[in-house]
């Protein structure tokens, strides 16, 4: 027995040398460990390894900046100007009323949406709030996460507003009906829009007497919406809990590192100056989903993800393991990831999962 368990150590070990190894062979990212998260450059230039959620701060703020230097720069709060929300049709769903609206994010920048109301909300009891995210979808848009069409498996704002939740549900630029000057608003890639409609979606959000503002918010959405909520989340901590179905890999791993999936103008033209040399693009997945720490993250990376590949997701999950025990969480109890024997899509379990988790941050409606 003694032996046995000698020998199932010994081979323990081995693995975990190997996993190092493996991870010292990653390239690096900005001259710091892609994999070893702690690691972050001190303000004398030296590199230094994090034992607190304070000093791991130097590292998160790189993070972003070295996001914003491809996506572009985040707006200034003097673009943060009025809302002046406009109801543009409204339809009784049952339990909730789904308005189609439209705000000003920016000035001169309206955004489509829709806010779907539980009536229970509407007769004073106010609801938590989340912000859906719809996927690649050039003909309906933001219609399909409403499910008014498109694939099934996607329609997680009705779904949600059905279970009582308040739910908006924005349309990303370049995508069907939605078609702003990006250059003219001061934009230099989809992304960062999408980023900043987000936010100021959340800001709505605030506005309203029907939501329960001071749980905090999440963010659902499925392939370019799952990582337009990991991209969101990571500018905003209003929101507290993030689903991203489909949504990301290691930048590394995408397409065996052809970024050219990346390369348009509605989501960041800047990738294309690193196509052939994605170990040189200064920010990748590994340190974005670090970012989300200690909020509650949910993943559905199924096995036959043609986009983004599930053992990669694993790896940068993996990684985040040492920041969130920073603050005190663990892994296993903070993120979920799920992987289905399925393709690119958004499975009924796996949905249904998410809703939960997202209850268990910002309660259950009606309470």
């Amino acid at each position: 027995m003694k032996h046995a368990c000698a020998l199932m150590l010994f081979f323990l070990g081995m693995s975990f040398d190997r996993a190092s190894a493996a991870a010292e062979n990653v390239p690096k990212l900005r001259g710091l460990s892609r994999t070893h998260l702690l690691e972050y450059r001190g303000a004398d230039g030296i590199l230094k390894q994090a034992t607190s959620a304070k000093e791991w701060e130097h590292r998160r703020r790189e993070a972003i900046r070295a996001f914003e230097s491809v996506a572009g720069q985040l707006p200034g709060e003097n673009q943060r100007g009025a809302l002046n929300v406009e109801v543009i049709e409204e339809v009784d769903c049952g339990r909730y009323i789904r308005r189609l609206i439209r705000y000003q994010s920016s000035p001169s920048g309206w955004v489509p949406a829709y806010l779907c109301l539980p009536k229970a909300a509407l007769q004073g009891i106010p609801a938590p709030a989340v912000l859906c995210l719809h996927p690649t979808e050039n003909v309906i848009g933001h219609r399909v996460v409403v499910g008014l069409g498109g694939k099934p498996h996607r329609q997680y704002a009705s779904e949600l507003a059905e279970r009582g939740f308040v739910t908006l549900a924005p349309s990303y630029p370049l995508l069907a009906e939605y078609q702003p000057d990006l250059k003219a608003l001061g934009f230099i890639s989809g992304t960062m829009k999408a980023i900043w409609d987000n936010m100021r979606g959340l800001d709505l959000l605030e506005s309203l007497p029907h939501v329960k503002k001071e749980v905090g918010f999440g963010t659902i959405g499925h392939s370019l919406g799952g990582h337009n909520s990991i991209f969101t989340a990571v500018m905003d901590s209003r929101l507290k809990v993030v689903v991203s179905s489909c949504g990301f890999d290691s930048l590394l791993d995408y397409k065996e590192g052809n970024l050219k999936g990346w390369v348009q103008e509605r989501y960041m033209p800047k990738m294309g100056d690193y196509l052939g040399r994605p170990q040189e693009l200064p920010f990748d997945f590994y340190e974005l989903v670090a970012c989300l720490a200690p909020r509650r993250f949910f993943v559905n990376a199924p096995l036959h993800d043609s986009n983004f590949k599930w053992d990669s997701v694993d790896r940068v999950t993996e990684a985040a393991r040492a920041v969130y025990s920073l603050f005190g969480r663990s892994l296993e109890e903070h993120v979920t990831v799920r992987h289905p024997d399925a393709e690119h899509d958004f499975p009924d379990s796996e949905r249904y999962e998410a809703y939960s988790i997202i209850e268990s941050v910002l309660g259950k409606p009606g309470t």
